[in-house]
């Protein structure tokens, strides 16, 4: 019975030293940079897009690769590198806001890669400022 329960005991402890090294490891540290991640656009025209380029380095010694930049509402489109960005070399997410309503907005985009736990988030933030409206004309009699 001894002999039993220890030979079930090492298969335990095999099995599991097995699991753990299938395990796939990723990475936890940053090799990358980026040129900024909150762009203020200041005030800007209703019904004016406006785009700003972030640009990301790779400062590592392999491929950094972005697998998606996921915007954080319909009126934000994101672009991005669909490319493998090389040792040295730099890629970039887009953003453009519609503008489409007046008012102060924030927005982000959330940046995730192949590899990489934790994904960044860029933000860009403004004010959109309606149009002027002429003064109305005196009513004639």
């Amino acid at each position: 019975m001894k002999t039993f329960a220890a030979l079930l005991l090492t298969m335990i402890f095999g099995i599991q030293v097995m699991v753990a090294q299938d395990q796939p490891v990723e990475k936890t540290t940053k090799w990358y940079s980026w040129n900024e991640t909150t762009h203020d656009f200041g005030k800007i025209a209703q019904n004016n897009p406006a785009s700003v380029t972030f640009t990301v380095k790779n400062d590592g010694k392999g491929p950094l690769i972005i697998t998606a930049a996921r915007s954080s509402c319909g009126c934000t489109i994101a672009e991005y590198t669909k490319e493998p960005i090389k040792p040295g070399d730099s890629g970039i997410v887009k953003a453009t806001y519609n503008a489409a309503h007046a008012g102060p907005f924030t927005k982000s985009v959330t940046v995730t890669y192949d590899g990489i736990a934790d994904p960044d988030m860029l933000t860009i933030k403004g004010v959109v400022e309606a149009p002027a409206t002429p003064p109305a004309e005196p009513l004639k009699k």
